[in-house]
């Protein structure tokens, strides 16, 4: 959105394609998530925003970009997902099918289930930007049963787990506000990390929360230790004490994410060998192919803690600037 605003206020025609609904990721957020930063950090387009909080609410960002979006007039396409781009700088066919919008919770369901046979468009471009972020893509384990219906990477919210054994795999932020939420409503928690301990950067304000409920007894942990296979009713565990089985129902693998490097690849654009980043021009951020451009997150590839929305969002205004002089220069 932000680099749309930035190449709209320049004077450009922009469309937006979307394979799930406007600001997709946060929308899939968990439902009651609270933001680490403060509101005038999430703005865009010099547009404030308005929070009754310090650190605003998902609820409150989805409202903020939804009026952000009326008041641009972007032309957003929703729900279609972009097979295919050929062409090149100056003539970029990108070809589209069409998303089950009725599938809102659908992160996980696959592809195929997901598109609607037969919905195709195609759109011309002179550029393209890239800002598909990386929340799409869960990091997968491979390991014995994590194909299950009762294994999710995404946490939403805890009601539907009341009274359930819930494990849950992972030790940064998502894993212990997860871990907390599903305690405090009803559920028992088991948290696994292969780490000595949670993750040194787990908010300050979280972190005491997590560790007085694992040293009270009242959320179960273990760690150095990995899980080995998940079953219909339980989870094997590999501990440095041997291997244990715990009772389960349902298990959040909260592995962290990363960004679709298929997809940037297939467009031409070259990764960075260990860390897949971009090779983009830092002034521009134009990749190795010419008119191609990346915005947000995947331009730190797999460091995806690098660049948040605080950072981010001004990578529209130096793409923005490098359309206008080089359309300018072509006489277009």
């Amino acid at each position: 959105m932000a680099s749309a605003i930035e190449a709209q206020r320049a004077g450009f025609r922009v469309v937006l394609i979307d394979k799930g609904c406007l600001v997709n990721s946060l929308f899939h957020y968990p439902a009651n998530m609270t933001f680490f930063t403060t509101p005038e950090l999430l703005e865009i387009g010099d547009i404030p925003f308005p929070s009754a909080h310090i650190k605003p609410t998902r609820e409150e960002a989805l409202e903020y970009y939804r009026k952000v979006a009326e008041h641009y007039r972007l032309d957003v396409r929703p729900y279609q997902r972009v097979d295919q781009v050929s062409g090149g700088d100056g003539n970029f066919q990108v070809r589209t099918t069409a998303v089950n919008p009725t599938i809102l919770g659908a992160l996980e369901a696959s592809e195929e289930h997901q598109r609607i046979p037969g919905r195709v468009r195609e759109y011309q471009a002179r550029k393209l930007v890239v800002a598909t972020g990386y929340y799409d893509l869960p990091n997968i384990m491979h390991i014995p049963g994590e194909e299950l219906a009762k294994v999710f990477h995404y946490y939403r919210e805890p009601h539907p787990f009341f009274d359930r054994d819930v494990l849950i795999i992972g030790g940064k932020n998502s894993a212990s506000i997860a871990a907390l939420e599903l305690w405090r409503h009803g559920s028992r928690v088991t948290l696994v990390h292969r780490q000595p301990g949670m993750h040194p950067h787990v908010k300050y304000w979280i972190r005491p929360d997590i560790e007085n409920r694992i040293k009270n007894g009242e959320i179960a942990a273990y760690f150095n230790s990995t899980v080995s296979e998940i079953r219909e009713e339980s989870v094997l565990i590999q501990t440095p004490n041997g291997e244990v089985r715990v009772k389960n129902d349902f298990v959040f693998a909260l592995t962290g994410y990363h960004p679709d490097y298929a997809f940037l690849q297939s467009l031409g654009v070259r990764l960075t060998p260990e860390e897949c980043r971009p090779i983009v021009d830092h002034q521009t951020l134009e990749t190795n192919v010419p008119g191609v451009y990346v915005a947000g997150v995947i331009v730190a590839g797999s460091r995806t803690s690098e660049i948040f929305i605080e950072n981010g969002r001004f990578h529209g205004q130096h793409i923005a600037q490098d359309l206008k002089k080089k359309l300018s220069a072509a006489g277009s």
